[in-house]
C-alpha cells in the first residue's frame, strides 16, 4: 500500500470564499476533479457544537445493546434512528462493515409535501440534550453545505445559487458512526471500499487514522485533515449530474495499526442530498464530443436513492 503524504489533497479554507469566491471555487473544483475529495477548514460549524456532538455520540453508543436496539426499525431501511453493528455492506463486498450508526434527518412540518418520502426522526431518551444538539448540528452543516455547493456551481459555470432549488428541503442525513475496537488480528476493514450516494458528503472526525481514498493511479491515499477541518467528497449524484467531471471517488476505512485496535473510532458524515423530486439530469455544459453523455435518461433523486439502498443491503427489494 502506498503511504503518500496527505498534503497531496490541498487544504482549503472556506473563509477564502467570502474574500474571493471565484478563486475558492476554482481551488475546490480542482481538488474535486483531481481527487473527488477536498479538505476544508474554517467551515463555520462552531467548535463547541462539534465537541458537544462528540460527547453525545460517545454517550449514546456506550448505552446497553438492548437500549440501542429499541431504536432500530427493521423495515426502515436505516433511514432514521439506530442501525446495529454489522448490518451495512459495501456494494460488491464480501464482509459486512464493522460499524453501528444513528441517522438524523431533516425535521419536516406536519403535512409537508415530502412527508411520504422522508421519515420522521427518532429521538432517544438519553443522553439528555441529544435531540437539540443534533438538530443544531444538522442546520449548521446544511449552511456549510450550501456554501460549498455554491462554489461548485461557480466552478461549473452555473449561477452561484443554482443548487438552491435542488437542495431546498433536501433528504440529507447526518450519520453518527461508531467503529468499535477490533481484534489485533482482524482481517476485515471497518468500512469496505465504496462510493457515497448523495451530492457531497461533509465529514467530521477524519482526524483518527483510517480513511483512505483510491487515486486515479490505483493507489490508496490516507487522508488525515488538520485538527478542526472537515473532509468533503463528491457523491454519485453529483458525479452523474456532472457526467463524471467531478468523480465520486472510492474510499474505505481500514483497521488501524495494531496498537490502536483496542480503541473505538467515531465519525460524523453529513450526506447532503437533493429533494426527493429533484431530477438528476446531465448538465449540458459537461457533455462534449470527447465526453459523451453517460446518462441520457434522467432519474429522480428519490428513485436513485432507493436503487442504491437496495445495493448496500439497507432496503430489501
Amino acid at each position: 500500500m502506498l503511504d503518500t503524504p496527505t498534503a497531496e489533497v490541498p487544504p482549503l479554507s472556506l473563509a477564502d470564499e467570502a474574500a474571493d469566491p471565484a478563486a475558492f471555487a476554482a481551488a475546490l473544483g480542482d481538488s474535486f476533479e483531481r481527487f473527488g475529495f477536498a479538505v476544508v477548514s474554517d467551515h463555520g460549524v462552531p467548535a463547541d457544537l462539534i465537541a458537544r456532538a462528540w460527547a453525545m455520540t460517545e454517550a449514546f453508543f456506550a448505552l446497553p445493546e438492548e437500549t440501542k436496539r429499541s431504536y432500530f426499525s427493521a423495515g426502515g431501511g436505516g433511514a432514521r434512528g439506530y442501525t446495529p453493528f454489522k448490518t451495512e455492506i459495501a456494494k460488491g463486498a464480501t464482509h459486512v462493515d464493522l460499524k453501528e450508526f444513528w441517522h438524523v434527518g431533516r425535521e419536516l412540518a406536519k403535512g409537508h409535501r415530502f412527508e411520504a418520502q422522508m421519515a420522521p426522526n427518532v429521538w432517544p431518551d438519553q443522553p439528555e440534550g441529544f435531540r437539540e444538539t443534533f438538530i443544531e448540528l444538522f442546520a449548521a452543516l446544511d449552511v456549510a453545505g450550501d456554501r460549498l455547493l455554491s462554489a461548485i456551481a461557480r466552478h461549473l459555470g452555473l449561477a452561484p445559487d443554482w443548487f438552491d432549488h435542488a437542495v431546498k428541503d433536501g433528504n440529507s442525513v447526518l450519520r453518527l458512526l461508531h467503529y468499535p475496537p477490533v481484534p489485533a488480528d482482524a482481517a476485515e476493514v471497518r468500512a469496505g471500499a465504496h462510493e457515497d450516494i448523495n451530492l457531497i458528503t461533509l465529514l467530521l472526525g477524519a482526524e483518527e487514522a483510517g480513511l483512505q481514498l483510491l487515486t486515479k493511479e490505483g493507489e490508496w491515499l490516507p487522508i488525515k485533515p488538520p485538527e478542526g477541518a472537515m473532509v468533503v467528497n463528491v457523491g454519485d449524484m453529483l458525479q452523474r449530474l456532472t457526467n463524471h467531471v467531478m468523480p465520486s471517488t472510492t474510499h474505505r476505512v481500514v483497521n488501524p495499526a495494531p496498537e490502536r485496535r483496542g480503541h473505538s473510532r467515531y465519525s460524523m458524515p453529513f450526506f447532503l442530498h437533493p429533494a426527493p423530486d429533484f431530477l438528476i439530469e446531465t448538465l449540458p455544459s459537461t457533455i462534449t464530443a470527447a465526453r459523451p453523455d453517460r446518462y441520457p435518461t434522467p432519474i429522480s433523486a428519490h428513485d436513485y436513492l432507493h436503487e442504491r439502498l437496495v445495493e448496500i443491503g439497507l432496503v430489501k427489494k
